[in-house]
């Protein structure tokens, strides 16, 4: 098959409270709410999307909050680190950044790039990636500028019941180059200038238990319907259970789990998120799937109130 996924396209995880994520991402990391909507299966629970200015692919990471939700058990078949890339030389920044925050973090270097490491408030494991890789933000928010801003993701950490197949399935079905390999992980790397780093641990890990602080899924990028298609024939010709074509109205993917475990979604990088709203009001409203909106007075009493910081 002639095309290639060019990287991430975007990680959606469980966490808890939704004003708590909101505060956490925005008013902490610094990226931009780009969508507040439901979730396609349950309209009484959000689903928030955060990015850069435009919610560009290989930018948006996206949530299911739940008040009442079990806290989750990281586990093989999960990513375990969401890395974001953030300018070299910002290290300084950083650091105090989490200190005024009160959030504790740990630093370290991996293939040859400094990251400092910590959990957002409900136990989701995330990284700052100091790299050269990929654009400055154009999105400048609550204290932090461009030459510090987080520019997108850096890549991600799956851990797999069995790391022999999800190797298998990384290199001879989803086609990424395997470009190192030190102590117990091996590096991945797509054409991408970001989003573009998959990292697999080669030790077994046990099942992980879906819930909050956990993700629920990775999701690659292809440029439009017609590569997805042939993504999901292909898929498809080599045994795997592919879902049909979803339309997620601001892309359209197709889900696979593979057999160590982890869940893939495949997903197009058009028609992006500004579809039914300009850049300017990117996530100042509820935007739901038009099945939703005969009964939208419903869910959005149903909703938790949240409040977002305006820019």
């Amino acid at each position: 098959m002639s095309n290639k996924l060019t990287g991430i396209h975007h990680i959606t995880a469980i966490v808890g409270y939704p004003q708590e994520n909101i505060d956490f991402y925005t008013e902490v990391l610094g990226l931009r709410l780009i969508k507040k909507t439901v979730n396609f299966d349950d309209p009484y629970t959000y689903h928030f999307y955060y990015g850069d200015k435009e919610g560009k692919p290989g930018t948006a990471i996206t949530f299911f909050p739940h008040t009442n939700g079990r806290k989750g058990i990281l586990g093989g078949g999960q990513v375990s680190t969401t890395s974001y890339a953030v300018p070299t030389g910002s290290i300084d920044f950083w650091e105090e950044r989490l200190k005024k925050f009160n959030i504790i973090y740990v630093k370290g270097e991996k293939f040859g790039e400094e990251y400092v490491q910590f959990e957002d408030p409900h136990g989701l494991q995330l990284e700052l990636v100091f790299t050269d890789s990929g654009e400055e933000s154009k999105w400048e928010f609550n204290g932090i500028a461009s030459h510090s801003a987080i520019k997108g993701f850096a890549g991600a950490t799956l851990r797999s019941l069995f790391p022999e197949k999800t190797k298998d399935i990384m290199e001879n079905v989803l086609k990424f180059e395997k470009v190192d390999e030190r102590l117990d992980v091996i590096r991945y790397k797509s054409t991408a200038s970001i989003g573009n780093i998959i990292d697999l641990k080669t030790t077994p890990m046990g099942l992980g238990k879906m819930g909050i602080g956990t993700v629920h899924h990775i999701a690659l990028r292809v440029k439009d319907e017609n590569e997805l298609i042939e993504w999901s024939n292909m898929l498809k010709e080599r045994g795997f259970i592919v879902s049909p074509v979803r339309d997620r109205k601001y892309f359209k993917s197709i889900y696979f789990r593979e057999k160590g475990g982890n869940l893939f979604e495949i997903a197009t990088d058009g028609p992006g998120f500004t579809v039914d709203e300009p850049v300017g009001e990117l996530g100042k409203n509820l935007k739901l799937p038009s099945q939703y909106e005969s009964i939208r007075d419903e869910i959005e009493k149903k909703l938790p109130p949240i409040n977002v910081k305006e820019f």
